[in-house]
């Protein structure tokens, strides 16, 4: 089995194409599939974006609630999708694992068009085309060394293990709702709640309202808004766009 958690498609269709490849299925860890049974020569997985150079949220959630039953020899895998890094996303879910006694046998990149679009601007269409074109060589990389059951930590520029505390505590901070607003173009569609991977999200007088002082900051609600209404921080995403992975629907 390939999991994954995806908030703007580009983790699900990394792991689409992964699981096409091995002749496997690609779940959402959305779709409650915490117990797994793997058998002698099976693989497993793990498939997520890169949030401020750790894991997602609900992939951190899932990994620490995840029951493995196996038997024999088996390959698990991580893949991170990124922006600019990695950071310590492999590295992290070795840990979470390694406390879950499974032992993670590599983990794996792919530089994909990133939706942090407080700082990334994705307006252009055609220069983020170009993005995802090249991120199909990525991913066909990714699946040859996966197919060759490699061993070992192929991300590259990634930030040591020991930053993490710090870097958590900043995201923390980021990720407090207050900084989400939604302009009167909003027309209460519900889209936004509907799709919260976290519930933070509730429909009241017909606007979303965030009823959690802190969310998972995957700007899924931002990119999947029929009417760009949600908006973070200052004004930067505003005018950064919006962007959803061309190949899948979320």
């Amino acid at each position: 089995m390939i999991v994954y958690f995806s908030a703007t498609g580009n983790s699900k269709y990394a792991a689409e194409r992964i699981a096409a490849a091995i002749n496997d299925r690609a779940v959402s860890i959305e779709d409650d599939c915490y117990d797994i049974v793997l058998g002698d020569g099976e693989c497993l997985g793990i498939v997520m974006p890169t949030h401020f150079w750790a894991l997602p949220v609900p992939m951190k959630d899932y990994l620490q609630k995840m029951k493995l039953r196996r038997q024999g020899r088996h390959y698990i895998f991580s893949v991170s999708t990124y922006g600019t890094t990695a950071g310590c996303s492999g590295e992290e879910a070795r840990h979470l694992l390694r406390d879950n006694n499974i032992r993670l046998s590599a983990a794996f990149q792919i530089k994909m068009p990133d939706n942090w679009t407080v700082a990334f601007d994705l307006s252009d269409k055609e220069k983020v085309a170009e993005q995802n074109r090249k991120a199909e060589k990525n991913i066909d990389r990714v699946i040859a060394m996966i197919l060759d059951r490699k061993k070992g930590n192929f991300t590259h520029l990634r930030t040591p293990y020991m930053v993490y505390p710090i870097t958590s505590k900043l995201f923390d901070k980021v990720r407090v709702t207050k900084n989400l607003t939604v302009e009167d173009s909003c027309i209460g569609c519900g889209l936004c709640a509907q799709k919260c991977p976290v519930r933070a999200i509730e429909m009241q007088d017909g606007k979303p309202v965030w009823v959690k002082e802190r969310c998972a900051l995957c700007f899924r609600c931002l990119h999947h808004c029929p009417k760009f209404a949600i908006q973070f921080g200052k004004g930067a995403t505003k005018k950064h766009g919006q962007y959803t992975n061309p190949n899948v629907k979320i």
